[in-house]
């Protein structure tokens, strides 16, 4: 009799510019001999999980590791309050083309937000592009996306690491990516906060909401506050560990990989060359703990 292969799934996480490690990660498991049926992603997992399951992970990583700052404020339409996007999703385009979902070559599905609702919205059916696109709406710096009546924003939100939505779409076996392990708390590391805040992107985000707030400018103190996208990030940060948490405690995966990507900061786009690089030490790092949990031989040195 035949022995069953379980189908591999892999649920992609949450975490901005973090998001580039999943790049890495994709890569070792390949290279190990580790390939996902099922990709499911959420946010910038959804990003990079799009890419991989059209056969298209190669031209993204081509395109995100030569990116610096000012490229990345181009394809952004910064505008008070927020950034549209849309230059964004086009430069991806080229990269990726758009395809329907049930017609791409792995299974793929990704998680928004219902604004309204505050439910999860899965998407695996339509337009792909759509889906990366409402995916990764984050609150306070992309704009959400009007879908079937619907306004749809962040997947994060609700189900930052999509380990239930990678079970629904078949797979037995899943391998969950959490870029949010070891976060909780950064961007209160004042030489972290010194490399932070000088960031292009959001300066002209501050500089936006100074006009809202009248461009009153309090009393330095000794030790100075947190600034505005500090707050945020920290935020988001949190919120992403507890639900991320939360939700593996209800649902565990089979392995969960976290990358050591704590020196990066939410908008540390340009630096993928080092998130990627920490994907593929991540893997290679737990390979022998994949192949036990998997129950995949031990390959031959």
């Amino acid at each position: 009799m035949q022995s069953h292969t379980p189908r591999l799934g892999i649920a992609l996480g949450s975490g901005a510019a973090r998001g580039w490690a999943h790049i890495g990660i994709l890569r070792a498991l390949e290279e190990a001999g580790i390939v996902p049926d099922v990709i499911a992603g959420t946010s910038i997992g959804a990003l990079v999980g799009a890419a991989y399951a059209s056969g298209r992970l190669e031209p993204l990583e081509n395109w995100v590791t030569q990116i610096d700052w000012w490229e990345i404020i181009r394809y952004m339409d910064l505008r008070l309050g927020g950034v549209e996007g849309e230059r964004l999703m086009q430069a991806f385009r080229e990269r990726v083309e758009d395809a329907l979902i049930e017609m791409l070559p792995k299974p793929f599905g990704a998680v928004a937000t219902d604004l309204r609702t505050g439910r999860e919205v899965w998407f695996q059916t339509g337009s792909l592009l759509e889906a990366v696109r409402a995916s990764i709406a984050l609150p306070g710096l992309f704009s959400p996306v009007r879908y079937q009546d619907r306004w749809l924003v962040d997947g994060g939100l609700v189900d930052p690491l999509p380990i239930s939505l990678c079970r629904a779409m078949g797979a037995e076996q899943v391998i969950a990516v959490n870029l949010n392990g070891d976060i909780v708390g950064r961007h209160f590391n004042v030489r972290t906060m010194r490399r932070v805040l000088p960031n292009p992107l959001l300066a002209r985000l501050s500089a936006g909401w100074q006009a809202v707030l009248g461009n009153h400018q309090p009393a330095v103190p000794e030790e100075e506050p947190p600034g505005l996208f500090d707050v945020m990030a920290s935020a988001i940060n949190i919120m992403q560990d507890r639900i991320t948490r939360t939700r593996m405690a209800g649902d565990p995966p089979d392995v969960v990989l976290i990358p050591r990507l704590a020196h990066l900061g939410l908008m540390d786009f340009d630096h993928a060359a080092e998130a990627i690089a920490a994907g593929i030490d991540c893997v290679q790092r737990n390979l022998p703990m994949l192949r036990d949990a998997l129950n995949l031989p031990v390959a031959n040195e």
